[in-house]
C-alpha cells in the first residue's frame, strides 16, 4: 500500500518558515494517519502562533484535525489586527528584544521583558501565569504548549519590529505613561522629589519631571527627547485611532 499523502500550500506571508522548495504552490507531504494537522504544519517549520486558519478541501478545520490521504490543505496567516481574548493585551519579550521592549513601554504598552536568559520553560510559564503574549524570534519557544499566546517577531530591525507589533495587535497607545526601564507607571514629580537623581546642569535647565511609581526612576525632557518624540509621533500617526 502506498504512503498516504496530502497537498499543502503555505501562504506567502509564512513562506520564510518553510524550505525553499515548498515556498510556492502546493506540495505533496506524507502523513501517518495519526498526527494532527497542527503537528504536520509545525513539522514544516511554521509556528502555530503564526497560523490564522487551516483550510482543508475548502472548509476550515481545527489544528486537531487528522489529515487523510488526498486532502488539500491551505495554511493561512493570522488576520490583522489579531485579537487575543481572555485577558488585557500585554506582552512578554525575551532577552533579544530589549530595544523593542523599551519602545513599546515608551508608547505606554504593558511590556514585560527579561534582560537575562532565563530559559524557554520559565518564559513560557511566565507567559501563562501573567497571560502575556510572548514575542520572540525563537521558533522553539513559540512552539511550547504552555504559552498563553505568542507571536514571531519577523524583523531584526527595531523600527520594523515595532511597526509589525503595532500593526498586528493594535494595542492602545498611551505615550509617556510607563517607565522604559521597568514597565511601571509614571507620575508627575517635583524637582525636589527627584533631586538626588539630577546633575547640577539638569537641575538648572529643567522644571518638569516624572517618576516611576515602581522603581523611582526620574524622567525629564533631556538630550534624547527629540529622538523619542519622533518614535512616538510616527507611531501615533500610523497606528492611533480605531481599527
Amino acid at each position: 500500500m502506498s504512503t498516504p499523502e496530502i497537498h499543502v500550500e503555505v501562504a506567502p506571508e509564512l513562506a520564510l518558515f518553510v524550505p525553499h522548495a515548498r515556498r510556492s504552490g502546493a506540495h505533496a507531504l506524507a502523513v501517518d494517519g495519526l498526527s494532527t494537522l497542527g503537528h504536520v504544519v509545525e513539522s514544516l517549520g511554521v509556528p502555530l502562533t503564526e497560523v490564522g486558519t487551516l483550510v482543508v478541501d475548502g472548509r476550515e478545520v481545527p489544528v486537531s484535525h487528522i489529515p487523510a490521504h488526498g486532502e488539500s490543505v491551505s495554511v493561512r496567516p493570522v488576520e490583522r489586527p489579531q485579537r487575543v481574548p481572555g485577558a488585557p493585551l500585554r506582552f512578554l519579550l525575551d532577552v533579544h528584544l530589549g530595544t523593542l521592549a523599551r519602545r513599546l513601554r515608551l508608547l505606554g504598552v504593558d511590556t514585560a521583558y527579561e534582560s537575562t536568559d532565563i530559559g524557554d520553560p520559565a518564559l513560557a510559564a511566565r507567559s501563562a501565569a501573567e497571560r502575556r503574549v510572548m514575542l520572540s524570534r525563537d521558533r522553539g519557544l513559540l512552539r511550547r504548549r504552555e504559552l498563553w499566546a505568542g507571536a514571531f517577531v519577523y524583523s531584526t530591525r527595531p523600527d520594523d519590529q515595532l511597526r509589525d507589533v503595532l500593526d498586528r495587535f493594535a494595542p492602545e497607545l498611551r505615550p509617556w505613561t510607563r517607565c522604559t526601564a521597568c514597565n511601571g507607571l509614571l507620575r508627575e514629580a517635583t524637582k525636589d522629589e527627584v533631586a538626588d537623581q539630577l546633575e547640577h546642569g539638569t537641575q538648572r535647565s529643567y522644571d518638569v519631571f516624572a517618576q516611576c511609581r515602581e522603581c523611582g526612576r526620574a524622567y525629564w525632557k533631556g538630550a534624547h527627547h527629540e529622538q523619542l518624540e519622533a518614535i512616538v509621533e510616527r507611531a501615533l500617526k500610523e497606528f492611533a485611532g480605531d481599527r
